[in-house]
């Protein structure tokens, strides 16, 4: 069985994640900014840690024996326009210190090309209060993008939105952007697993949704 390190694993997106790879018998490293905040994420092969996913020490000094990286963060405390990139950064420097070759990095749906190749967001009609935000994340990929050959990245959005009450079904698909498509959480997780024990896409962005 493999280890992998989630960043961010107290959110929804990062636990769901967590509880997949215990699932299939992986060990996870659970990256949060500070433990006590998140004490329910502590299980049998769940390691639980602080660490800053803007600082390369910190992501060098625990991923090393990991097979696979996995990075759904959120600040609100942050500038989201210094803080994806800042974080890209720190992965792509960290990880190859690390001798980490393969990224998952959760994203947004916003930024997924439509059927029509039109990004999500530019299309008529989308929500623009938060065009800010999503162009921040938008920056965060091309980090990745351009980071050169050495790490295996793979951006993961759901192609429309989390049905936040959504249940697993072990069912899934790849699709393009599209704002009326859903995916649960734990479904949602199930991709990221099966793309970190069977590699399909590398260095590209693709959105999931329900199957």
């Amino acid at each position: 069985m493999g280890k992998i390190i989630v960043f961010g694993a107290g959110g929804r997106a990062g636990s769901a994640v967590g509880r997949e790879a215990c699932r299939r018998g992986h060990d996870v490293t659970a990256v949060v900014r500070r433990t006590a905040d998140h004490p329910g994420l502590e299980a049998p092969g769940v390691r639980l840690v602080a660490g800053d996913v803007t600082d390369p020490a910190d992501v060098a000094r625990l991923a090393p024996g990991h097979d696979a990286a996995v990075v759904t963060v959120f600040d609100p405390g942050a500038r989201p326009d210094e803080f994806y990139p800042a974080a890209a950064r720190a992965l792509v420097d960290g990880l190859r210190r690390a001798r980490v070759s393969r990224l998952i990095s959760v994203g947004v749906a916003s930024t997924l090309p439509t059927a029509s190749g039109v990004r999500l967001m530019d299309t008529p009609g989308y929500p623009q209060e938060h065009r800010g935000f999503l162009l921040a994340h938008a920056s965060g990929s091309a980090v990745l993008a351009e980071s050169g050959g050495e790490l295996d990245w793979l951006v993961m959005n759901p192609s429309g939105d989390f049905d936040h009450g959504g249940i697993r079904t072990g069912r899934y698909t790849t699709a393009p952007g599209d704002a009326a498509s859903r995916v649960s959480y734990d479904d949602f997780a199930i991709a990221v697993l099966d793309e970190i024990d069977t590699p399909r896409h590398h260095r590209t962005q693709i959105g999931v949704e329900q199957g």
